[in-house]
């Protein structure tokens, strides 16, 4: 699991165990994984199912794994492609920060701000218990907001910056939700790389 020794912060949050590496990638890398990413990366757009009615998602994704084993939430099922060169790079550089193999990545194109994703908690059934969750921004940095789930006062904002590594571990998807949420500023592209196991 990630460490104070490895230049992470963790955040003081209850029923959390959350990490935040603010440079885990130098800016030109950073850069450089994010034109690599966004030009060969074959993105697509699901609908998704809100309150009964079919909504196209306010972003691009892509999902790459080692086991062939689907993702599913918001009525939407992704087969994996196989791990790149590169995402094999990255997965086991953050593998040994996180102290655990990861076996998918799903990406997330977000265009602009009014590109989001909304409320939710990465505690599917595949995802185990207690996950580890560990998201990589490249690009444009954005807004990340936590709200626990049953204590309406405890809420935590931050900006994920380009080149950033948020890890989010322990019981913290029992008891947070998190989001992206749209902004009405002209702001760039993101991309974001959630790394994961799914059972």
């Amino acid at each position: 699991m990630a460490s104070p020794g490895l230049g992470g912060e963790k955040l003081e949050l209850p029923d959390s165990d959350i990490w935040y590496y603010p440079a885990f990638l130098k800016p030109a890398a950073a850069t450089k994984y994010f034109e690599k990413l966004r030009r060969e990366t074959p993105w697509q757009q699901d609908d998704i199912k809100v309150f009964g009615k079919t909504y196209a998602q306010p972003r691009l994704t892509a999902l790459y794994g080692n086991n062939q084993k689907p993702y599913q939430y918001s009525s939407i099922t992704m087969h994996p492609r196989e791990f790149t060169p590169l995402l094999e790079g990255l997965k086991a550089d953050i593998e040994e920060i996180a102290g655990i193999s990861f076996s998918s990545c799903l990406l997330n194109l977000y265009r602009d701000g009014r590109d989001s994703n909304g409320w939710h908690a990465d505690d599917e059934k595949e995802l185990g218990i207690n996950p580890v969750i560990a998201s990589l921004s490249l690009g444009e940095a954005r807004s990340f907001h936590f709200k626990h789930k049953t204590n309406k006062d405890l809420r935590h904002r931050m900006t994920l910056e380009h080149g950033s590594l948020l890890l989010m571990q322990g019981t913290t998807q029992h008891h947070w939700l998190h989001q992206i949420p749209k902004t009405k500023r002209p702001i760039g592209e993101r991309i974001n790389l959630t790394f994961r196991v799914i059972q």
